[in-house]
């Protein structure tokens, strides 16, 4: 079944889903205030019966892509529900036992879950933005005022530009790198190499109509951009950037 599958990968560890399961039986024999069962138990207990609805499934599987079903238990209250039941069975201890309560709360809770840092995809912040100093201070760079300007980087990189500026435009983007989707792209590829043509590249990318080539300094070049009229624009945290020095004739031909 299609929806348990992805429930159980909706379930991480699966720990703080069974704590949810539990608080959810909890609040069915003890909790009497019918404002509290009707957010905390009747609504997570009505979605969890939809989501995992055949009828339903099939029905928004046929109008849309089946990976975003998952998206309906985003609405199950799960933090609120356990944090609620918690407290609530922690509040009726009495004595030295309401404080053994809440500890070995906090404890299990911790065990619960994984550290979010050590998915590639997530770092602790380096600033406001919550993206990688590096990409605002490459976007802060090359932004064109009062126009956008099209820029190739590497895959590293693609998740987080589109989070910081709206005008630094990319011939492709996050999906490219999440393989069930399936998108291929010749740019991308060269990019991704170990070693790179810098003709193949530089042709690519003025196909693209990308201005400016983001790369890591570590990157081997066969052969100089700079030789195919990319000049050195500048270098910032490990990464060279090369602008077109024909990219005057593109935003011509683009006003």
């Amino acid at each position: 079944m299609e929806a348990l599958k992805l429930f159980q990968e909706y379930m991480g560890t699966g720990l703080i889903m069974i704590w949810f399961l539990i608080s959810l039986l909890y609040l069915w024999l003890t909790e009497k205030r019918k404002h509290i069962r009707v957010m905390f138990l009747y609504v997570p207990l009505v979605l969890l019966f939809v989501f995992f609805n055949p009828l339903v499934a099939k029905l928004v599987s046929g109008l849309a892509d089946g990976e975003i079903y998952y998206r309906i238990l985003w609405l199950l209250p799960v933090t609120p529900v356990i944090a609620y039941a918690a407290v609530d069975f922690c509040g009726k201890l009495v004595g030295y036992r309401k404080y053994v309560g809440i500890t070995a709360a906090l404890i299990l809770f911790m065990l619960s879950g994984s550290l979010i840092y050590r998915n590639p995809y997530f770092q602790k912040a380096e600033n406001v933005y919550h993206v990688p100093t590096s990409v605002v201070d490459i976007c802060d760079a090359i932004e064109v005022p009062g126009r956008e300007v099209m820029a190739v980087f590497p895959g590293e990189l693609l998740q987080y530009v589109r989070q910081y500026s709206n005008v630094v435009c990319m011939p492709y983007g996050r999906n490219i790198v999440v393989s069930k989707w399936i998108v291929q792209n010749d740019l991308y590829d060269v990019m991704e190499q170990e070693t790179i043509d810098a003709a193949e590249l530089a042709e690519l990318a003025r196909e693209e109509q990308c201005a400016y080539i983001i790369l890591p300094e570590s990157k081997n070049l066969v052969g100089r951009l700079q030789d195919q009229e990319y000049e050195e624009f500048g270098r910032m945290h490990g990464y060279v950037i090369y602008k077109d020095a024909t990219v005057d004739l593109y935003y011509f031909l683009r006003e």
